[in-house]
């Protein structure tokens, strides 16, 4: 059988780049757009005279993809070889969640969609320079159900200084109580980059023992609302995971396209040049945009392989450890499988250098 094969689009744009945030993205970019749109359109008609593989999943992520126009965005994806089934997911900031757009995202073939609400308080949002209002999360199920999707999610960030456990709680209940509720939630740990402006402020670091309540919070009131917990961040209703996600924690082989994306096939990572601009141009000059490469040899693939499958509900062998005392009380062992325990979650690292392959 045919492994899954991903394909991830990275759109660089933003209207506004967050007080978190260090991902290659722009806030000042965009009269780069069309061109940006052709470069990665060039890229995709070199890899498939390579004999690029079909794609089981596709995502388009940034950066921010909603704000190139939906022609745009589609004239990428159909571009690209898809699977007759093929799962095409569009991250989508929250303010531009409008019926119409998810509609022609809709007709185009992306069937499922992904929103950064972060949170549903408003000293929450603007702590962590987030722009859209405290009922955004009404107006984008509202949005998702008329346009006709059936699959989505939201994500959440924990961790903020002005976050209280009980703003973490009003959160959950704002998005569990929405008649059309997200059926997968993502959940991240705010992390304090050094480059970023959250990163240079220590006085708005996350307090780690708030943030570990936090998380455990939104995983127990999760999984008692029938949210199944499918990997250290991540949550979904019965038949509504994330397939582009499984690809890469299940190390499967992908490609990236557009600046700054990411690709691994057969054992060689590689990655193109960081900005749009330096994109651009080397495309436009008939180069490729490569910018770095390496080859993983065996027992950096099976370590990369295990530590990522740790991080899941389905976890590892047994015999991937050569023991489990000093860790027994970070894991659970059934069936012959490993996995986290829930207090293992966010010390997983811990685990992780247990591993037979991490020596």
């Amino acid at each position: 059988m045919n492994r899954p094969f991903g394909i991830y689009v990275h759109v660089p744009f933003c209207a506004h780049r967050c007080d978190y945030c260090a991902f290659a993205t722009y806030a000042d970019r965009d009269h780069l757009m069309d061109a940006y749109v052709d470069a990665v359109v060039q890229e995709i008609e070199w890899a498939r005279e390579k004999g690029l593989a079909t794609a089981s999943s596709v995502f388009f992520g940034g950066g921010t993809p909603s704000r190139l126009a939906p022609e745009q965005l589609l004239r990428i994806l159909d571009a690209l070889p898809r699977d007759a089934d093929c799962e095409v997911t569009v991250e989508c900031n929250p303010e531009d969640a409008n019926v119409g757009r998810l509609r022609a995202y809709r007709a185009g073939g992306v069937t499922r969609m992904s929103f950064g609400v972060q949170s549903t308080q408003r000293a929450v949002l603007a702590d962590l320079g987030r722009r859209h209002g405290i009922m955004a999360h009404e107006q984008v199920s509202r949005a998702v159900h008329e346009a006709g999707f059936s699959t989505w999610n939201m994500d959440l960030i924990v961790g903020s200084r002005a976050e209280s456990l009980e703003d973490v709680r009003a959160t959950l209940d704002d998005l569990l109580g929405l008649e059309f509720a997200p059926p997968h939630i993502s959940c991240y740990a705010l992390t304090p980059e050094p480059a970023t402006p959250l990163g240079q402020d220590p006085a708005r670091h996350p307090d780690e023992d708030a943030t570990a309540d936090a998380y455990d919070l939104v995983g127990a009131t999760l999984e008692a609302n029938g949210y199944e917990w499918e990997e250290i961040s991540n949550w979904a209703k019965p038949g509504h995971e994330c397939r582009h996600n499984h690809v890469y924690w299940d190390h499967d082989d992908y490609r990236g396209f557009g600046s700054a994306a990411h690709s691994h096939e057969h054992g060689r990572r590689f990655w193109n040049v960081r900005t749009p601009d330096r994109y651009i141009a080397m495309v436009r000059a008939g180069e490729s945009p490569l910018g770095g490469e390496e080859v993983l040899d065996a027992s950096t693939q099976a370590f990369e392989r295990d530590s990522l499958a740790l991080r899941t509900r389905h976890g590892v062998p047994v015999e991937a450890f050569e023991s489990l005392d000093e860790i027994a009380h970070l894991v659970k062992v059934a069936d012959g499988q490993v996995t986290l325990a829930t207090q293992g979650r966010l010390l997983a690292n811990q685990v992780i250098v247990r591993l037979k392959s991490s020596n």
